[in-house]
């Protein structure tokens, strides 16, 4: 019988489990209860009690990561209401949301929706935080639009993560091992050094982890979505005086892995309602290809045969330089100086299978330099912020699709209507004893498909925020920020193959198959008459004499000729917020705020129409919250709530236009939604937290959307959005964005207790993940249902040693789900790919502490 995951039988069990849970020590007493911790966050870039700011924001300790087992973001993510980490088809391609709102990073020409933020430096790309999480003393997650102190890139939110500091006393340090299934070994360590009392001290960091993945590819024998990473950080903390501080911070890290594993969702070996209709599956299991096929019912195997393993290689190195200085008891100043580059190169079999059709290669590197300068004051009434940001980055990528050896064959049976008139050319030839030339190889193998796109970046802004005291019980919030920004674009498209030195850009000179008919009919009536054709007529056949020509058909931009790319794009955006708290009494917050924020618009960095526009404009949000936070000393309970309601203006989508896919501001949409976060300390030793969230995300407009794709090639059924029958898109007003579940709650027990010299804690949680679409275009083949996950540890810490080892479990009871992600195949109508979440894994981690 298969263990029901719905929340609220989850909820009733743990509860059952809590009345029921022995202590080996007496059960305390309601009246011992633990006090509720007193948790400092910097959402608001000074340190404050989480308790007393009107900001929705979740905060993690170095101490959770480790009671947790969490070793990256993703461990974490179903911790925190409403924020999701997602991948595709690579490392490189990771992103967050948070609120319903995120972005892929599979096109380098987007900017994040969440901004991400590490030691107080902006990082651009969010897949520089997929590396483990070691030495970090908070994470926050701050939810809702982050306009005024973060700036650009936080419609959605921030998330900012600060590493433990040097420090002199000598007793933060660590070395830890983490063991587990899959061959998993992670080796951590990191101590302080104190050079000079109170003055100087360094701290170095580092961590290496190596496992086997859970994907089997079967033609390798390879494992896909094993981990190959490794960091290191060094710092200096220098302290001439109690009123200066400086910072110093160099890191690197690296990652050489094999991901990510997609496997096949829904085949297209036949149409489920459609008799006869056979698809590009079927052509595939046949020779000269032998690929082998696979099916829904072969999801969960986690098995796949690819023609070559996809490969993620990123280094991540950069330094920083905080300099706080306090100029007296009311004003300080802070300046953060970074400078860091960004590399990663993806190779990916794009046909997803062991037939040689496709691959592509990304190899893109990235600079950027910032510097951010801010001036605090603190006085009884008035709190404020002053401060001015510069940011220049430059992001410089070379795109790469090539041919395999087995995409001739699949041309020809895929395009075998064209091959008669290729045929009549051949025959014309033999005819006129080669006076006309032959058709030419319609579409070669080793043809690579390449572009170049380099983009430059500069940003600057000037904000501010102040606290007003008004009375003792009202507190009022005002920010504004103004950001000019200038991008541009150059970009150059390359075609090279056997026989090819580019395709022509000029569409009359591309192959025009009606023209064509005219003209063989026209040449073979001169040839009879013993004539010689006119140039005219030989015009229109010229095209198939030119090797690549089949590719004209193909009805994708990627493979499409054009001309070489010179863009530029100059914004300037206003954002700001206003809120109002209320506390009535010591231990309850109440609050309404009015935010704005927006992800700046861009380049688009893919090989697209030429009539197209590269460019698109900033995505804008407008956010309204309440909000409370209530303590309750006496019972050991900590509320805190948010609703909000948000809308999402010009959103940068990617849209199918008929011949490839572009980037543009497609329509709005509108959120809606409420969040719970909730401490219980029942006892001393045993305590609950419950997080919760209900987003409804839908797309208030959006006219231009992607079409159903599978749904209707496998039953006939078109989409429902489509206006006209032969219009390329799709109306998605009123779907749900995709990616995004209505409904997400966290359950984590915890108990404490001691055996002789020795404390336990034991831990058990439990995550349910409604049900999601697997992309915007909302295709009922591409939804996946609701789930559940267990998660159980058993921590024992030997204070003599002062030492800890941690037992865990993750997914105990190996539930299978989709993580969130889908899409259709190229040049394989009806074929959709997904990406499957992690089975279950269990491990042990030793940690001494020094």
């Amino acid at each position: 019988m298969k263990l029901s995951t719905h929340p609220t039988v989850i909820f009733g069990t743990l509860s059952c489990c809590l009345l029921s849970l022995p202590s080996a020590a007496q059960q305390q007493s309601i009246d011992e209860i633990a006090t509720l911790e007193r948790i400092v966050v910097q959402a608001q870039k000074t340190p404050q009690n989480l308790q007393a700011i009107p900001v929705a924001v979740t905060a993690l300790s170095n101490e959770d990561l480790v009671q947790t087992a969490s070793r990256d973001i993703f461990d974490l993510q179903n911790y925190v209401p409403a924020f999701a980490a997602f991948q595709s088809q690579s490392v490189t391609n990771s992103g967050f949301s948070i609120r319903g709102i995120g972005t892929s990073a599979q096109n380098f020409g987007f900017e994040s929706s969440v901004g991400l933020y590490v030691d107080g430096v902006y990082r651009s790309r969010q897949n520089a935080l997929i590396k483990d999480l070691v030495d970090i003393s908070a994470l926050e997650i701050l939810r809702g639009p982050q306009g005024t102190l973060f700036g650009k890139n936080t419609a959605a939110g921030a998330m900012t993560v600060t590493s433990v500091a040097p420090s002199h006393d000598g007793h933060n340090g660590f070395a830890e091992v983490m063991l587990g299934n899959d061959d998993l070994l992670r080796l951590s360590a990191a101590s302080s050094f104190s050079l000079v009392d109170d003055v100087l001290a360094l701290r170095f960091s580092g961590f290496t982890t190596q496992s086997d993945g859970f994907i089997q590819e079967e033609v390798s024998g390879q494992t896909l979505n094993n981990r190959n990473r490794s960091a290191i950080k060094a710092q200096v903390l220098y302290t001439p005086s109690d009123t200066i501080s400086m910072r110093l911070i160099a890191d690197y890290g690296e990652l050489d892995e094999r991901c990510c594993g997609a496997l096949t969702y829904q085949n297209n070996l036949q149409a489920n309602d459609v008799t006869g209709k056979f698809g590009t599956d079927a052509l595939l299991s046949q020779p000269p290809f032998n690929a082998t096929i696979y099916s829904k019912n072969q999801f969960f195997d986690y098995k796949t045969s690819l023609s070559q393993t996809p490969l993620s290689k990123m280094e991540d190195k950069g330094i920083s330089l905080q300099v706080d200085v306090e100029l007296d008891e009311k004003w300080d100043v802070v300046s953060i100086s970074a400078y860091r580059t960004f590399d990663s190169l993806d190779t990916v079999d794009t046909d997803f299978s062991n037939a040689d059709l496709l691959t592509a290669t990304n190899d893109a590197r990235q600079q950027s330099f910032s510097q951010e300068l801010r001036l605090h004051f603190k006085s009884d009434a008035l709190q404020a912020i002053l401060g001015a940001y510069y940011f220049t980055q430059n992001l410089d990528l070379t795109f790469d699709t090539t041919t395999q050896s087995d995409f001739p064959s699949f041309f020809n049976a895929v395009g075998n209507e064209l091959l008669p008139l290729a045929n009549a050319i051949n025959q014309l030839s033999n005819l006129s004893g080669g006076l006309i030339a032959p058709a030419a190889m319609p579409a070669p193998a080793n043809t690579a498909f390449r572009h170049n796109a380099d983009q430059e970046q500069d940003s600057i802004a000037l904000f501010a925020q102040t606290d007003w005291t008004i009375t003792d019980e009202f507190t009022l919030t005002t920010g504004l920020r103004f950001t000019h920004e200038e991008k541009r674009i150059d970009g150059e498209y390359f075609e090279q193959g056997p026989e090819i030195n580019g395709l022509p850009q000029d569409p009359a000179l591309w192959p025009n198959v009606p023209l064509a008919i005219q003209g063989l009919d026209a040449i073979g009536n001169a040839l009879l008459s013993g004539n010689i054709p006119s140039s005219d007529a030989l015009s229109t056949i010229e095209p198939f004499q030119q090797a690549g020509w089949g590719y004209f058909f193909l009805g994708s931009a990627a493979v499409l000729p054009r001309p070489a790319l010179d863009a530029r794009i100059e914004d300037d955006q206003l954002t700001g917020t206003l809120k109002l708290a209320y506390t009535p009494y010591e231990n309850i917050l109440t609050y309404t705020s009015v935010a704005t924020g927006y992800k700046a618009g861009g380049t688009n960095t893919d090989r697209i129409l030429p009539s197209l526009d590269p460019l698109f404009d900033a995505e804008k949000s407008r956010s309204v919250e309440i909000g409370i936070k209530h303590d309750f000393p006496q019972y050991g309970l900590r509320i805190n709530a948010a609703a909000h309601y948000t809308r999402i203006s010009d959103f940068q989508a990617t849209t199918f236009t008929g011949s490839g896919f572009n980037l543009q501001n497609a329509g709005d949409i509108v959120i809606k939604g409420l969040e719970v976060e909730t401490t219980w300390l029942i006892t001393s030793n045993t305590e609950l937290h419950v997080n919760a969230a209900h987003t409804l995300a839908r797309f208030d407009e959006f006219e231009k959307g992607t079409c159903w794709v599978a749904y209707t090639w496998h039953t006939d059924i078109d989409d429902p959005g489509r206006q006209t029958p032969s219009a390329p898109f799709c109306s998605r007003k009123g779907d749900r964005v995709g990616f995004e579940p209505e409904n997400t709650l966290a359950i984590m027990l915890n108990h404490h207790f001691s055996y002789g010299s020795l404390l336990f804690v034991a831990s058990v949680d439990y995550q349910y993940t409604g049900d999601v679409y697997l992309d915007d275009a909302n295709d009922p083949y591409k939804y996946a249902g609701s789930y559940g996950l267990f998660n159980a540890r058993l921590s024992m810490q030997i204070p003599q040693w002062d030492s800890e080892i941690i037992a865990w479990a993750r997914n105990v009871f190996d539930e299978e789900y989709v993580a969130r992600s889908g899409f259709d195949v190229p040049v394989q109508t009806g074929k959709i790919m997904a990406y499957p979440g992690a089975p279950k894994s269990v491990g042990v981690t030793f940690r001494k502490r020094f």
